[in-house]
């Protein structure tokens, strides 16, 4: 079969190997199974799920946690895994979940959502959110940091617990409307080994944005390239209207001030607004994201509605319970009185 090539700007979410060649039972052991059994501990083990069609599928497990997939039928084969490569696949080329064979993603999806929620069983609860940022919760080096910033950080809103923002999340991506996104907006948590909070809040910025424009009746479509030669974060559109959208979202001061938190709201959107906007030379819609700022700071925010550098705009804080407040500047193109609370 052809398979098409897609190239991917984020960190290293899994992706497929694909080899065009033919691997017999006995190659496999050989080329695979013996050097990491070698270099860190691999045993072959029964896969947990069939696979469907005319493919051989092999699982292997590693002493320190890490997993491999390998597909096979008589001419190719599709490698997956969140520890080292073999030698063997070292010049084979990667590719996205939707460009192998369904058969293949398919049992790969399934034999990794069964170890994520061995593993954290807490995420069995929450199969949409489990299901679209498998591509990190099962990577290499960031499966601890991303599931931890979930069940540890609240996926980044202040003052909450895990379960109610996961569930806010997984409410969305149960609509299924970035699914055909998953790859890239997964990808935007980073696989990096430790959590970033502020980068990784910065990217649910994203999503809560998606949720807002979604339920407030556009369709959303993700990273935007425009003729500067740079992206901007969502075209939503609804009829008429065609909008070109970029998110930013400032993180709170450690100064409990009433400038604290209008400062950072000034500075998050003045950098965006002299970095991406300044070169789209305008149009685009700035959305201001408060959602990590505690009652307090915010409260200082919308008690002065500070100016942001950027027209249209909109500075709002979500919470995980759904409420969403905030306010615009300039004449916002987007029709948000449903979805959020817009203060005077």
């Amino acid at each position: 079969m052809r398979v098409r090539r897609v190239a991917y700007a984020v960190a290293r979410p899994l992706r497929f190997r694909y080899s065009p060649e033919s691997w017999s039972e006995q190659r496999v052991r050989r080329k695979i199974l013996q050097p990491l059994r070698s270099n860190i501990g691999a045993r072959a083990v029964a896969p947990r799920f069939d696979v469907g069609g005319s493919w051989e599928t092999h699982r292997f497990e590693m002493k320190n946690g890490d997993l491999a997939l390998f597909a096979r039928d008589d001419n190719e084969a599709y490698w997956m895994g969140n520890t080292e490569t073999p030698s063997s696949l070292w010049r084979t080329d990667k590719f996205g979940w939707n460009d192998v064979p369904y058969h293949v993603a398919r049992w790969a999806q399934r034999e990794l959502l069964s170890t994520l929620h061995e593993e954290d069983r807490w995420l069995a609860d929450y199969p949409h959110i489990s299901w679209y940022f498998l591509p990190v919760f099962m990577s290499k080096d960031g499966r601890e940091a991303t599931r931890a910033f979930f069940r540890e950080h609240a996926a980044g809103f202040p003052d909450a617990g895990r379960r109610e923002t996961t569930r806010f999340f997984e409410q969305f991506l149960a609509t299924g409307v970035l699914d055909p996104y998953r790859h890239v907006m997964s990808g935007k948590l980073g696989t990096s080994d430790h959590v970033d909070r502020v980068r990784m809040s910065a990217a649910m910025a994203e999503f809560i944005a998606a949720k807002l424009l979604t339920e407030a009746g556009y369709a959303v479509v993700p990273e935007i390239e425009v003729t500067t030669g740079h992206s901007l974060d969502f075209r939503a559109k609804n009829g008429d209207t065609n909008v070109l959208v970029e998110v930013t979202r400032p993180q709170p001061p450690a100064n409990r001030s009433a400038a604290g938190p209008v400062a950072a709201v000034r500075d998050t959107a003045e950098t965006k607004s002299d970095g991406q906007l300044a070169k789209h030379g305008g149009g685009a819609v700035l959305f201001v994201d408060c959602s990590s700022f505690r009652d307090d700071n915010w409260n200082a925010v919308r008690g002065e509605q500070p100016e942001v550098y950027h027209r249209p705009a909109v500075v709002y804080r979500a919470r995980p319970n759904g409420h969403v407040e905030g306010y615009q500047k300039g004449r916002v193109p987007l029709d948000l009185e449903d979805v959020m609370t817009i203060l005077e």
